[in-house]
């Protein structure tokens, strides 16, 4: 791919999680992200990826995951697709929930909202797409990281 764009097709097992969350630590430090920001975005690309693999494709070893990073002027994107059965979001569970709170599963779509700075789900028969957004803040003079 251009230095700007990287795609990935991975297979749906656990070990593709791992390759996922390395290529989003690698490619986010690349960018000059801060320490912090490349672990929220490597959190969220596993997350999403983990996702994508478990509850999308239920490790179909025919269905893969794709995985796209997108360096723009002012973004890094990154898109995961999977080509499971799609995804109800009214069915997401509320991880704040009282009833919620002590469950070890769950807190996936909120701990990558957390993370990331825009999130897009869209789910379809053919599969569910989730696309995370990390606003890129630039270097100061000095090389030392901007925030907002």
């Amino acid at each position: 791919m251009t230095e700007n764009r990287f795609s990935y097709t991975l297979d749906s097992t656990l070990e593709t999680v791992d390759a996922a969350e390395e290529a989003a630590t690698r490619i986010a430090t690349d960018q000059g992200f801060g320490e912090d920001e490349v672990m929220q975005i490597a959190m969220a690309v596993r997350e999403a990826t983990v996702n994508a693999v478990l509850h999308g494709n239920a490790y179909d070893p025919s269905k893969k995951v794709n995985l796209d990073f997108e360096k723009t002027t002012s973004d890094l994107v990154i898109t995961i697709r999977d080509q499971g059965r799609g995804l109800d979001l009214a069915k997401l569970p509320d991880p704040l929930a009282a009833d919620n709170l002590l469950k070890t599963s769950g807190r996936g779509i909120f701990l990558i909202r957390s993370f990331m700075d825009e999130v897009q789900i869209r789910p379809s028969q053919t599969g569910t797409e989730i696309k995370l957004v990390k606003h890129v803040h630039g270097t100061a003079a000095n090389g030392k990281e901007v925030t907002q």
